[in-house]
């Protein structure tokens, strides 16, 4: 039995979205649940549910979470309309019941994106993401011992810049508060942490020119509404969105002219 943690309790009403697959249209279901500590997460909150759901002979609700750190992405939903919930900069998993009231009434859905099916309830297929990451979020390297850290020098700022490009989790809220069901600001990380370090150069407008056209083949357009930038957990800044653009012109223009030179 999960435990709570010990704080006011909380009686909530869920409306959550119930989908049994792919092809069902699905469906919101209302759930009471009593006495939840305003100390428990969220998914903890659903955790109790399913424990009070199973105990009925009801079936449980499936959701996607793994880590519960606001490191892994895994725990996407949207909460009352909102990607996460209404928390500013906090995954799922990080939300806590004390910010909601004693006798809400709280919207559970999945993320709503065509690139991103429903495979049953709130968990979604992100498999989009990974063929972007596929085609080009590495770096080729000889394989060999391990260099020294401080064997290249990297001054601070593009350090920092690249650092908190990586702190993307690829949870996919961007996507979903996008209008567009864009993905540039997941790209346009994953590209500028490899992009600003030295290592990272060698493959710079190859690698920028295969995950942009990737990213076209499954998402929407980017067109500036900045919702990503609200929506992201980690707060990631939508100046990664300018840099790949920038790059990516870059790289149409090198890349052509050193294929001519073949």
């Amino acid at each position: 039995m999960t435990t709570q943690n010990h704080g006011t309790l909380t009686n909530l009403t869920l409306e959550i979205w119930r989908q049994t697959g792919p092809d069902d249209p699905g469906r919101f279901v209302t759930y009471e649940i009593p006495e939840i500590s305003d100390g428990a997460s969220f998914l903890e909150m659903l955790d109790i549910l399913n424990e009070r759901l199973i105990e009925a002979g009801e079936e449980a609700v499936v959701f996607d979470h793994d880590c519960r750190e606001g490191i892994c992405g895994t725990c996407s939903l949207m909460i009352d309309g909102r990607a996460h919930g209404p928390q500013r900069g906090t995954a799922t998993c990080q939300l806590h019941m004390r910010t909601f009231s004693s006798g809400d009434t709280i919207v559970i859905e999945p993320f709503r994106a065509s690139s991103f099916p429903v495979i049953k309830d709130l968990m979604v297929d992100r498999a989009a993401f990974d063929r972007i990451v596929e085609v080009g979020g590495f770096i080729s390297a000889a394989t060999g011992g391990a260099p020294d850290g401080n064997l290249i020098p990297i001054p601070k700022p593009v350090a920092d810049a690249a650092m908190d490009a990586a702190a993307c989790i690829g949870c996919g809220a961007c996507v979903a508060a996008c209008p567009n069901g864009a993905a540039s600001l997941f790209t346009g990380a994953k590209l500028a942490h490899l992009n600003l370090l030295p290592q990272g150069q060698a493959e710079r407008f190859k690698r920028t020119e295969a995950m942009v056209e990737t990213m076209e083949e499954h998402f929407g357009s980017c067109t500036n509404h900045g919702e990503c930038e609200a929506a992201c957990p980690k707060s990631i800044s939508i100046d990664v969105i300018a840099v790949m653009n920038a790059d990516y012109r870059k790289a149409k223009f090198k890349n052509r002219k050193s294929l001519s030179r073949v």
